[in-house]
């Protein structure tokens, strides 16, 4: 028995009328989520990096184009603030670049350096077999299974509350 399902036992001891069988799934996922950011920060650390910026940082990679810094804070879900202070320090290191629209002053595009470029490609590797790590007690088709299904949920959780 794990921790979540020892709090559903105690659950039903202390509130038997209360449904506990989401908390099956969802406590499980946010315990998951947690261990695997505390796994990728640490590493994420040696490389000198936070994972907010690490995802600036793929966010750029993955489109292998530079960015207005909009479209980099909706992809990452940072706030304007939280973004201005992860390419203030992503940019002190050397790792992007930002330059400001002739045509839109108030727009900024921001790209990956070289640095910034062979840094993503270096760290990459390591997120992914973390990843694939936790998952290796699964077969293929099991993974595809739960990716659907977690989809799914995360799906009607995006539309937010049914009103």
């Amino acid at each position: 028995m794990d921790a979540v399902e020892r709090a559903r036992a105690q659950w039903r001891e202390r509130r038997p009328d209360v449904d506990t069988s989401g908390m099956a799934v969802v406590a499980r996922v946010l315990r998951l989520a947690a261990l695997m950011a505390r796994e990728h920060d640490d590493a994420l650390a040696r490389d000198g990096l936070t994972t907010g910026e690490f995802e600036v940082l793929a966010a750029l990679r993955r489109a292998d184009r530079p960015l207005r810094a909009h479209e980099v804070a909706t992809v990452t879900s940072s706030p304007g603030a939280t973004l201005t202070k992860r390419l203030d320090r992503l940019g002190a290191a050397g790792l992007v670049e930002r330059r400001t629209l002739e045509r839109d002053r108030r727009g900024v595009l921001v790209s990956l350096s070289d640095e910034g470029r062979a840094l993503v490609d270096a760290v990459l590797p390591g997120h992914a077999g973390r990843e694939a790590a936790v998952l290796a007690d699964l077969s293929d088709d099991e993974r595809a299974t739960l990716a659907s299904l977690i989809a799914r949920v995360l799906a009607t959780a995006e539309r937010g509350p049914a009103s």
